[in-house]
């Protein structure tokens, strides 16, 4: 039987972690896409990374699948996906879910406070 800690550690080993800073030099760079997959309250009480797409991790396969009537043209499997969630462990387990959908440029960006902290710019949700 399978524990959370299993889930965690399988996707860790998958997914690469960045810090907040190297994340902030790719975001500078303007080439890869953004995806928060916190739920709508917690991005209206913390904003969101400054252009990042709010994908709820509830919806992220259906998002990504280009076959699904829910697919988000943001998932292309040749641009570098950053993952953010409120302390990285669901944007590492969404992350080995997109690797496992054929996405191999996928990197966990961890938490928002943390790129807050670092000076990364955000915007508010306002949806």
């Amino acid at each position: 039987m399978k524990t959370a800690r299993d889930y965690l550690d399988e996707a860790n080993a998958v997914v690469p972690r960045v810090t907040s800073e190297e994340a902030i030099e790719i975001h500078a760079l303007g080439q890869a896409v953004f995806i928060d997959v916190r739920d709508s309250n917690s991005l209206r009480q913390t904003g969101i990374i400054a252009g990042a797409t709010h994908v709820p991790r509830g919806m992220l396969e259906l998002s990504a699948d280009p076959e699904s009537e829910y697919y988000k043209p943001i998932f292309k499997k040749d641009v570098q996906i950053c993952i953010v969630c409120g302390g990285g462990l669901m944007a590492a387990m969404a992350g080995k879910t997109l690797a496992e959908m054929g996405y191999l440029n996928v990197i966990n960006v961890g938490g928002t406070n943390a790129w807050k902290e670092a000076g990364g710019p955000t915007e508010p949700y306002e949806k």
